[in-house]
């Protein structure tokens, strides 16, 4: 996909919240059962103390644990894919061989890598890429074969369904899919979220705590959040 595209670059605010009140503000669109659009807890981020990710998917199926392995590794075309993908890019990596707790796959460019695959070296990736991020199951401690097969195809990361140039937004909570047709809404929701969960903090804390008014605010919580108007 070209660069200049339809699709509108990722909002700097969106990097201003986490990946919780982010699902809210995506919730109060009312676009998607709230049950989809995350992945599950197998996936991890890896580097906790960063911003949270913001980016463009690219997708692609992998193998790096065939032994002896003589397939074309096709990482000039991955290099390709990526270079007209719109930015910034996450690679999300499907890995599609026979020994996925042993697979590993290394940076290739971009804020990002989502994959159900391994990764390794965490302080070389620390010092040389220090602001990539990276989700995945967990570490191991060889490279193995890395050898690319499909791209911008539909894969499914640990319970997320990912589609070529979807926006993935991801912290230390975890990673979601941000709908692309809300996308210049879904800050200015998640700011009024933040709003009303830190006012609702305070009265937790103040002196005007009663079981009535919280049971009155649950209620009124409970009965779901209005959904918001989008921009024209």
């Amino acid at each position: 996909m070209p660069k200049n595209s339809e699709f509108p670059s990722p909002s700097e605010a969106l990097r201003q919240f986490d990946s919780p009140t982010v699902a809210n503000a995506i919730e109060a669109f009312s676009v998607r059962d709230p049950v989809s659009g995350y992945a599950s807890m197998e996936l991890r981020c890896q580097f906790l103390d960063q911003e949270p990710m913001v980016g463009y998917a690219v997708t692609c199926t992998a193998d790096s644990t065939m032994p002896g392995d003589r397939r074309p590794k096709r990482l000039v075309d991955l290099i390709d894919v990526v270079d007209q993908a719109p930015e910034p890019v996450v690679l999300v990596i499907k890995y599609v061989g026979q020994d996925r707790v042993r697979s590993c796959f290394q940076k290739l460019g971009g804020v990002g890598i989502v994959t159900d695959s391994g990764f390794r070296d965490r302080a070389g990736i620390a010092v040389q890429a220090p602001n990539v991020q990276l989700f995945t199951p967990g570490t191991v401690v060889s490279h193995d074969h890395d050898t690319f097969l499909d791209f911008n195809v539909t894969v499914s990361i640990c319970g997320l369904t990912i589609q070529p140039s979807d926006l993935l937004h991801g912290d230390v909570n975890g990673l979601l899919s941000v709908p692309i047709d809300i996308a210049a809404d879904v800050a200015d929701q998640a700011a009024v979220i933040r709003e009303a969960e830190s006012a609702y903090m305070d009265f937790l804390r103040s002196d005007g705590f009663t079981s009535d008014e919280l049971k009155r605010r649950l209620s009124r919580h409970g009965q779901g959040v209005q959904t918001p108007r989008r921009s024209p």
